[in-house]
């Protein structure tokens, strides 16, 4: 059996609008310059620090695996 990665789902809930460019370029990292946009991502320590560092734009949905 190939082993399952573990995944968060992760949601934009605020705009990237007038928000200093290193907070809109780390939504695009991600993945996400939409409202409401929602993307499935590895659960990586890199990955974790980047949705911590703009948690004030996005919100965690589910958390996989």
């Amino acid at each position: 059996m190939a082993d399952k990665k573990k995944t968060i789902v992760v949601k934009q809930v605020a705009s990237a609008a007038r928000r200093p460019a290193k907070q809109t370029a780390t939504l695009k990292g991600l993945g996400l310059n939409k409202m409401n946009r929602t993307r499935e991502l590895e659960d990586t320590p890199s990955v974790r620090g980047m949705v911590n560092s703009i948690s004030h734009l996005v919100v965690i949905v589910e958390e996989r695996g």
